[in-house]
């Protein structure tokens, strides 16, 4: 499980897998943070998360993007990141938590939004992957 971050025009993308959904989102979310700080302290507190949509994929930008909303209204750095993702009928609900790191305590690059652009969630042999493109 994990995470790789890949070159792109004008923006960042994030490559990962994990061996379920929950994993494949979380390792997602750390390669986000690992965009916007290259050292992350272990300071702040868990908060927690939760999102629904109507597909996989929109569920995984969503949740992507409430980090994103959580590091603005929070003023904190969102780490070391944990998902679990089930489907609630005909909706995908994502539970998680993140570490905020304040932002006194890192110095960090502005990633302004998650997009659709190339985004890829599928299943493998192992698990699941990912592949995640953000403006920055």
């Amino acid at each position: 499980m994990g995470f790789t971050l890949r070159e792109h025009t004008a923006d960042v993308a994030v490559e990962a897998d994990g061996p379920s959904l929950g994993a494949v989102f979380a390792a997602v979310a750390d390669g986000l943070a690992a965009a916007m700080c290259d050292d992350i302290p272990e300071t702040g507190e868990r908060f927690s998360l939760s999102v629904r949509a109507e597909s996989r994929e929109a569920a995984l930008f969503d949740y992507l993007d409430q980090l994103i909303y959580e590091r603005d209204v929070r003023g904190v750095l969102p780490v070391a990141h944990e998902a679990t993702v089930t489907q609630d009928g005909d909706e995908w609900v994502v539970d998680a938590s993140a570490r905020g790191v304040p932002f006194a305590d890192v110095e960090a690059r502005d990633v302004k939004a998650v997009t659709y652009s190339e985004m890829r969630l599928a299943p493998t042999n192992d698990g699941w992957e990912s592949y995640v493109v953000f403006d920055v």
